[in-house]
């Protein structure tokens, strides 16, 4: 390699990552706008997203310290409230874990399995998206409540909580992880079966890494549905103040007895949790993800 190669690739390297105008500015990587809508077509979503979204997150948030920072201390860490939120964030993570087992279970049933009505069974997965959750609230009370036709009294209770969330939440597990599925390479599932491995082998080693970032995802989803669900549970949950009350439902109570700071600043926390956890489990999945890319 001569000097004058040297001294080219020396010039040219400090303008990597960089891209020229059409004046001769060089404008850095991370400003560049591609893809097929453009700068207007980005601006429009960001401005739909701000409005919808931002914005009335920023006005819940301000609002919520109206107390100052110690007003929205004493409303977050009431007993109520404190209550309220730790039987929100447990029961949606039993809710989760369970989905995840069992959404996974129903996605590879409809995957891999053929059975009479298997298409009915597949439109019922989306009717928890459809239905107004009040509607599921009610058939499970008269289902599950102090009348129930199977004895079987679940009313008033944590696992009626379990139940009334799972309904709602199932749907998430399952429409994350079945594309995954209907994608999945069957051949390198038939070479590890005509090596030796045995069924349980397989899924572990072979297919529960290729679902891993659809599982995490879906249940991120159950869960971040859960922690916010009214609904469901307004009926079969009983509303017992530290025992079956949800943190939806405590924040209600804050406005029907006109205390809309400290509702508003119990909101700000459930958002909070929400978003930290959705937003490991993201990077957990693209971890994953890339992790099971490499390894291919």
């Amino acid at each position: 390699m001569s000097d004058s190669d040297i001294d080219l690739g020396t010039a040219a390297g400090p303008e990597v990552g960089r891209e020229t105008s059409g004046g001769g500015t060089a404008r850095p990587s991370w400003l560049r706008v591609t893809g097929a809508v453009g700068p207007l077509g980005i601006a429009t979503a960001m401005l739909w997203l701000s409005l919808i979204v931002l914005l009335p997150l920023a006005a819940l948030t301000v609002h919520s310290f109206d107390n100052g920072w110690s007003g929205f201390w004493d409303a977050v860490t009431a007993p109520s409230a404190l209550q309220s939120l730790r039987i929100t964030v447990l029961v949606s993570v039993v809710v989760a874990v369970i989905n995840v087992i069992m959404g996974t279970l129903v996605a590879w049933v409809l995957v891999r399995d053929e059975f009479p009505g298997k298409r009915i069974v597949n439109a019922l997965i989306d009717l928890p998206f459809a239905l107004p959750t009040i509607v599921a609230s009610i058939v499970l009370l008269a289902l599950y409540g102090p009348q129930s036709p199977i004895d079987v009294h679940l009313n008033a209770t944590q696992p009626g909580l379990v139940l009334a969330l799972g309904f709602v939440t199932l749907p998430f597990v399952v429409r994350s992880v079945q594309p995954v599925l209907m994608e999945a390479d069957l051949e390198v599932e038939q070479a590890a079966a005509s090596l030796g491995a045995d069924n349980l082998t397989t899924f572990r080693r072979v297919v529960l890494p290729t679902l891993a970032p659809a599982i995490i995802s879906g249940g991120g989803l159950a869960f971040a549905r859960a922690i916010g669900e009214f609904g469901s549970v307004v009926l079969i949950g009983g509303n017992i103040p530290r025992h079956t009350q949800v943190a939806s439902q405590y924040i209600q109570q804050q406005i029907e007895v006109d205390r809309p700071v400290n509702a508003a600043a119990v909101s700000v926390a459930l958002l909070v949790i929400s978003f930290a956890v959705l937003l490991v489990l993201r990077v957990f999945s693209e971890r994953t993800a890339r992790k099971e890319k490499a390894t291919r």
